[in-house]
Parts: structure tokens; C-alpha cells; sequence
């Protein structure tokens, strides 16, 4: 295969066609790699893979993260619609989890071990709206000023499900999809350096909260001034999604959010989360009383899953 990468009109992203995801080969697939690690997202259209060929695909980046203790495959389907054709109710767990991913963050920071990478692949999507965004946060970290970077280096911040949804105005409750954070809030550097290209960035997100040292106020104002002058433009960019693209991104560097749309019209994205490796992506986790009394269950589980 001879694969053509087009940069995207941002500091991030590039769009990659004349290749078959479902026929790769070692020399192709080194050459997929290298525009993963130089752009951090990736855009291929009109794909149509089926869930084996994903799968297949999602493991050349590394092990595949389980999302849920139920799941058995390389990917999970994340949608508002359940099997019975019904749609997810503004009540259920599942559904303040996709209204709060419209938050900028990177996936599953508030479990011990981060994500790598994710996937996304486009089987239903509404008339409008439901793009997926995202910010290049090396740009971010490379348009601080010196002094403010300096600052940053040493500070870390602690990562929470519990907190980010309370922010976005619900109260998360640890079910079996979402069951891992019941091992306490991991603690990150806020400066984080890329374990393949050496590249620092801005590793926050919606999250992160409690920067040790800190009063809450400080904390907070800290955190959110970042991701506020960070994921702006030309460090942004917003995919309106096809059926048939698949997105695959670099959590080490960049933040994601999802964007709204009516969830009276049913939305499909198949996903690959690739978990990352404990040397970089490992952190510690210390005591979250909102984790306390966690009993995993199946009748407070809810399908709908979301990016």
C-alpha cells in the first residue's frame, strides 16, 4: 500500500486515505504509526470495518483496555440506542456520563492506569451535531511562557470520575462499565512527557482536581485556565463524523470532548481503547471516600456508553 497523510488546517491531526485498515501490512502500518505519533489524531474515511478487522486494528497500538468486566472483544459499541430500538432516558447514569464527556479530558485518567490511545469508528450518527473535538495540548504547553512553565513542572494534580461529573452537575455512582474507579483518585503530574517522542504537554482535563499545596479555589482556577487558554485555535479540531470514519487519537498528549446533539435520534460510535503501559501510564492512587462502599452490580448498569 502507498498510504497519502494530509496535514489537518490545525498544530494537530492529519488525514490518512489510500489504505485499507483491514488489509494492513508490517510496512504499512509503520508508516500509520509514525503520523500517530507526529500528529497525535488520525482521520479515515469510508472505512466500514467490521468489528473483527477493528479489533485487529486497535491491537497493532497496544492491549486492549477493558471498558466494562463484561466485555470479551476489542471493542465496545458506545450509543444512546439499546437493543429494543429504545433510546437512553436523561435519568440514567449512562446518559450523564455522555452529557459530562462534553467536557475537554483524556480517557481514563482517573483510573490507576491511563489510556493510550482511543478509537472511535462511525456506524449511526444524527442529522446534526455529535462531532468529537480535539486540542493539541504540546501546542498548548509550547505557547506558555517560560515562567509559567517552570511553575507548572512541579506540580501534580489528582484525577476523579466522581469529581468531574459533580462539576458537570450529577452525582456518579461506580457501576460494572465504569467499575474501575473504585481503586481511589490517581495522582498525575500536570506536565507530562511523551514516553515515545519526548514531547511535554499539558496532561489535565475535566478530572483533575486537588493540586497538592493548593487551596481548592487555587486549584481550580489553576486547572481551568488551562484548558480554557489551551484548547483554542489553531491547537483545535472538530471532526463531523461519517459513517464509516474511524478516529484514532494519542491520549498522552491531546484532550477530546464530545459535542451535542439530539438524543431523540439515535448515535453509534464503535470503540477500541488501548490501555497504556505502566511504565508511563501507571500512577498512585490515594483514598476517594466517593469510591467508599462500592458493590458492583447489574442492575444499576446502564449500555449506553460514551466518548
Amino acid at each position: 500500500m502507498t498510504l497519502t497523510v494530509t496535514p489537518l488546517d490545525a498544530t494537530l491531526g492529519a488525514l490518512v486515505t489510500d489504505v485499507d485498515l483491514a488489509g494492513l501490512d508490517d510496512a504499512t502500518w509503520a508508516e500509520i504509526h509514525a503520523a500517530f505519533l507526529e500528529y497525535g489524531v488520525l482521520v479515515f474515511p469510508a472505512q466500514h470495518l467490521e468489528e473483527e478487522a477493528q479489533g485487529a486494528f486497535a491491537r497493532r497500538f497496544g492491549n486492549i483496555e477493558q471498558l466494562s468486566p463484561r466485555q470479551t472483544k476489542s471493542t465496545l459499541v458506545f450509543t444512546n440506542q439499546r437493543a429494543n430500538g429504545e433510546l437512553a432516558k436523561p435519568d440514567e447514569q449512562g446518559f450523564h456520563i455522555m452529557k459530562g464527556n462534553e467536557g475537554w479530558h483524556t480517557d481514563s485518567t482517573y483510573m490507576p492506569l491511563a489510556a493510550k490511545a482511543s478509537m472511535l469508528h462511525a456506524l449511526v450518527i444524527p442529522s446534526e451535531g455529535g462531532e468529537t473535538e480535539f486540542a493539541d495540548m504540546r501546542a498548548a504547553w509550547d505557547a506558555l511562557d517560560e515562567k509559567t512553565q517552570a511553575r507548572l513542572e512541579g506540580l501534580s494534580a489528582h484525577h476523579s470520575l466522581y469529581y468531574s461529573q459533580k462539576q458537570a452537575g450529577y452525582t456518579h455512582t461506580t457501576d460494572n462499565l465504569y467499575g474501575f474507579h473504585d481503586k481511589g483518585a490517581p495522582l498525575r503530574p500536570i506536565v507530562k512527557t511523551h514516553p515515545e517522542t519526548g514531547r511535554k504537554s499539558i496532561y489535565t482535563g475535566r478530572h483533575a482536581y486537588g493540586i497538592p499545596g493548593m487551596s481548592e479555589e487555587e486549584s481550580a482556577t489553576l486547572l481551568r485556565g488551562l484548558i480554557e487558554e489551551g484548547c483554542q485555535p489553531p491547537r483545535t479540531y472538530e471532526h463531523s463524523w461519517e459513517i464509516g470514519d474511524l478516529v484514532v487519537w494519542d491520549n498522552r498528549c491531546l484532550f477530546h470532548r464530545a459535542r451535542p446533539y439530539d438524543t431523540n435520534q439515535p448515535r453509534a460510535l464503535r470503540a477500541s481503547r488501548i490501555a497504556g503501559e505502566p511504565e508511563s501510564e501507571l500512577a498512585p492512587t490515594f483514598a476517594d471516600a466517593r469510591a467508599d462502599g462500592f458493590k458492583p452490580t447489574t442492575s444499576n448498569v446502564s449500555s449506553l456508553a460514551v466518548d
